[in-house]
């Protein structure tokens, strides 16, 4: 059973930078990030493999976001600049045990953090 704790959350002004991280109790395959707005569904932001060898985002995100991970601690790092209103949302750290790729699917994901929040005011 795979233990995911954020951090990093909290309310900047539009065009500053937060960085997420989450600390994992082991080291899981691919670790990612999926947010969820108020009254929207819930989407991908961005995933790395185990060995850091292939990372996605969303193109909402590209050349604004980048996600890193420390397998010495067992953490991975979504670093968010440029934010945007948009980007509020609740940020979720999501692991897999079971699929090696970066993939853009909820599904493909068996584990969940409890979610930090992310508020980005004008």
């Amino acid at each position: 059973q795979v233990q995911l704790v954020e951090s990093g959350g909290g309310l900047v002004q539009a065009g500053g930078s937060l960085r997420l991280s989450c600390a994992a109790s082991e080291r899981p395959f691919t670790v990612g990030w999926f947010r969820q707005a108020p009254g929207k569904e819930r989407e991908f932001v961005a995933a790395i493999t185990r060995s850091a060898s292939n990372t996605n985002y969303a193109d909402s995100v590209k050349g604004r976001f980048t996600i890193s991970r420390d397998n010495a601690k067992n953490t991975v790092y979504l670093q968010m600049d440029n934010l945007k209103p948009e980007d509020t949302a609740v940020y979720y750290c999501v692991a897999t045990t079971g699929y090696s790729g970066a993939s853009v699917a909820s599904w493909a994901y068996n584990y969940w953090g409890q979610g930090t929040q992310v508020t980005v005011s004008t």
